[in-house]
């Protein structure tokens, strides 16, 4: 389980850098099966994009990208889809299986 946090066109502080490593640890917290998070802050003029690549086990990946005026923001943004989509696929998989029969 590793976190890895990349900037681009810009010196990420440390604060920032913590914000976004506890975002982290927070989705791998509530998904086990979470092996690695890329987290890449990126500055293009006025905006601040965040994105969030998270591998897990059985080859899932799932990405999401959140714009905005604030760089916490996007970042917020950009777990909160994180988090809707691994919580949508783990309920696809919890909802296929066969149920037993009594």
């Amino acid at each position: 389980m590793s976190i890895e946090i990349t900037a681009r066109h810009m010196d990420a502080t440390v604060p920032l850098q913590d914000y976004a490593r506890r975002k982290a640890e927070a989705v791998m917290e509530i998904f086990s099966r979470v092996e690695h998070v890329h987290v890449i802050l990126d500055v293009q003029r006025h905006l601040s994009i965040a994105e969030a690549v998270v591998q897990a086990k059985n080859h899932i990946r799932t990405e999401a990208r959140e714009e905005s005026d604030n760089m916490q923001a996007s970042i917020d943004g950009a777990f909160d889809k994180i988090e809707r989509q691994l919580r949508r696929r783990r309920d696809k998989v919890q909802d296929h299986r066969p149920r037993a029969h009594v």
